[in-house]
């Protein structure tokens, strides 16, 4: 009888049925522990498992500009991540930070074994939790954060209950004083998703930015939009410098400029809130 593969030392796709669609891990033929995690064809996550300070994805390390700064430099942070897939922030948080408590709030279940079994992480690490992204957070005591990371696509997709205001007062809830609130989204021209997303953030936040490439804040392309903001004043400069010093490099749009991007744009209610729009045909290239 042949030997059995080893999911880790010997690298095959692997596909499986989950929770909320068909999930695919990809070896990458580049790095040798590295993989790409695909849910129903759409890019969810990028994991190198011998080194979890590289990040494939952008948005991923704009995501980590944001944790970096969000306290000095190796303090351990309280972190909850809405959305965990593959799990490369809370990674690279748990190594950047040795300490941090961080829990993970992933939808699908069975996403989440599949992941465990393919792309393990040290366990003592961080907490993994199969929950509604709002149900959970009204069940988190309050001021127990100091980083809120809100990161969910239900396939390509925001659900519509995770971009109203409401939503985003009950994650600046459970945030501490001075805690900082980020979340990742996606669009295309003209924006107006984003562009009301910015509105809504900006009803509960003091200070909000946003982080994005010129091409997609042009509306040449589909791509991310990262929103930071927190009831302080954010780090605006070392965020413009870090963004522009990455391989596809980002712009920081604040203050004025932030106003004229939003425009007439109007915040997000429960009753308005629709899900994010699809990515046109052929974004994503696999």
């Amino acid at each position: 009888m042949g030997r059995m593969a080893d999911p880790i030392s010997d690298p095959v796709p692997v596909e499986r049925r989950v929770d909320l669609g068909t999930a695919r891990l990809l070896p990458d033929l580049d790095r040798p522990r590295g993989w790409l995690l695909t849910m129903d064809d759409a890019p969810q996550s990028y994991v190198d498992l011998d080194d979890p300070l590289y990040l494939e994805f952008e948005y991923v390390q704009r995501l980590a500009h944001v944790a970096d700064l969000a306290a000095p430099s190796g303090e351990p942070l309280e972190a909850l991540h809405l959305g965990g897939g593959g799990l490369t922030l809370p990674r690279y948080l748990a190594a950047t930070r040795p300490g941090s408590p961080q829990r993970v709030v992933e939808l699908d279940g069975a996403l989440t074994a599949l992941v465990r079994e393919h792309l393990p992480w040290p366990e003592a690490a961080l907490r993994v939790d199969a929950a509604d992204a709002r149900q959970y957070l009204a069940q988190r005591p309050e001021h127990s954060a100091d980083l809120v990371v809100a990161d969910v696509f239900g396939g390509s997709r925001i659900p519509a209950h995770l971009t109203s205001v409401e939503f985003v007062r009950a994650a600046a809830r459970v945030l501490r004083p001075g805690g900082t609130y980020t979340a990742n989204l996606a669009d295309g021209a003209p924006l107006d998703f984003g562009r009301a997303q910015l509105a809504t953030v900006r009803s509960v936040f003091t200070d909000v930015c946003l982080l994005a490439e010129p091409s997609v804040l042009r509306g040449r392309r589909y791509g991310n939009l990262v929103i930071i903001a927190a009831d302080r004043p954010l780090p605006v400069a070392e965020l413009a410098r870090r963004a522009a010093a990455d391989a596809f490099p980002a712009r920081v749009v604040h203050g004025d400029r932030l106003d004229l991007l939003i425009g007439d744009a109007r915040p997000v209610t429960d009753a308005t809130a629709v899900p994010s729009p699809p990515p046109p045909e052929g974004a994503f290239s696999l």
